[in-house]
């Protein structure tokens, strides 16, 4: 089977202006600049829209900032908040990931391949991840969806703010020939200035120079750039942290009594939790079953095994942890199933088709 990826990059919008303009009503809506004072030597952070319209940009000094635009609020940087808030906006990204790799507090990659929940669609998935992080935070994010790094990242910027753009398989190689090469990821200034006196201008100018051409140019990173021409990108999402649970709730539309119902409630959800780690190649030796009762209390019981969960114990396993609740005795509002204790298995993993 092709292998066919699924990767989001996740990226917040004016991350740290945003949680100013958040936390200090005053200043929404206003041309905002974090970073130094106006007549410091230092430099701008982040800044707001609003700020933007006059030229502003991040790395800019804040003494030019303030010719620009002279009635722009400059606030010192809060690392302590916007960390925190990058750790709220982490954990959503984990509950929709296999893989999560931050590249700076405000944006990240996220591998979705395997992700069971909303039958596996990229593009939905990223839009519950926005929904969420709004939720959240109150603050906006803009995400690319495609199936690598390279086009994924180039999307993310493209519908900017609060945005989601979706480069399709079908579409890469196109997209990218029509690309200017100034924006893609990758390529900065000093590289741009040398493709355009070499007359590359474009995704397809770049496509029409050799391997070796651009290795003899460019060095190491040749093979990248003839890599991206063609849309290709086989560098995995990369964590550094382990996942440590997998699972999935959902809450009644009226309140279930019948433990029957329940317990097919249950291993419904079952299911795709298991069919994705067995795609992963992930053994779980713990399951947890979570209730929340009528009146919003909630309880978890959990079991946990020497060997790998298989479905045949999910099974049997279900009904005896319902029974260690008040299943059956009280209404039920909700029940989720989660499998902890993950460990890789040496298997193959198998690659689903792309879902969009």
């Amino acid at each position: 089977m092709t292998k066919q990826r699924k990767i989001i990059h996740v990226d917040m919008d004016a991350f740290f202006a945003s949680v100013e303009q958040r936390d200090q009503p005053a200043y929404q809506g206003k041309p905002l600049i974090v970073g130094g004072q106006p007549n410091s030597r230092g430099v701008v952070a982040a800044c707001s829209y609003e700020a933007r319209k006059f030229g502003i940009h991040s790395a800019m000094p804040c003494s030019r900032a303030y010719r620009l635009c002279p009635q722009a609020i400059f606030v010192p940087p809060r690392f302590e908040a916007y960390r925190a808030v990058s750790n709220q906006i982490r954990e959503i990204f984990w509950q929709y990931a296999s893989q999560v790799e931050p590249l700076s507090l405000d944006e990240a990659y996220l591998d979705v391949t395997y992700t069971a929940d909303y039958e596996g669609s990229a593009t939905l998935i990223a839009q519950a991840i926005k929904r969420d992080i709004l939720a959240k935070t109150q603050l906006h994010a803009s995400a690319g969806v495609s199936y690598n790094k390279f086009l994924a990242k180039i999307a993310s910027d493209l519908d900017k703010p609060n945005g989601l753009y979706v480069i399709r398989p079908e579409q890469g190689l196109h997209f990218v020939a029509d690309f200017p090469i100034g924006k893609f990821h990758g390529v900065g200034p000093a590289t741009e200035a040398k493709m355009q006196k070499l007359g590359i201008k474009t995704g397809a100018d770049l496509r029409k120079k050799t391997l070796l051409e651009l290795v003899e140019r460019f060095g190491k990173s040749g093979q990248y750039y003839y890599n991206i021409a063609r849309a290709i990108d086989e560098r995995p999402v990369r964590s550094k942290r382990v996942r440590k649970s997998l699972g999935k709730e959902t809450t009644f539309a009226e309140d279930i009594l019948s433990t029957e119902l329940l317990t097919e409630q249950l291993n419904a959800l079952a299911e795709p939790i298991l069919n994705m780690l067995a795609e992963q190649a992930i053994r779980a030796k713990t399951m947890t079953v979570k209730v929340k009762y009528a009146d919003f209390r909630q309880v978890t019981r959990a079991q946990s095994v020497d060997a790998a969960l298989d479905k045949r114990a999910v099974k049997q396993w279900i009904p005896l942890l319902l029974n260690r609740t008040e299943a059956g005795r009280k209404p039920i509002r909700l029940v989720g199933l989660s499998f902890s204790g993950l460990e890789v298995a040496n298997q193959q993993r198998v690659h689903p088709e792309f879902d969009f």
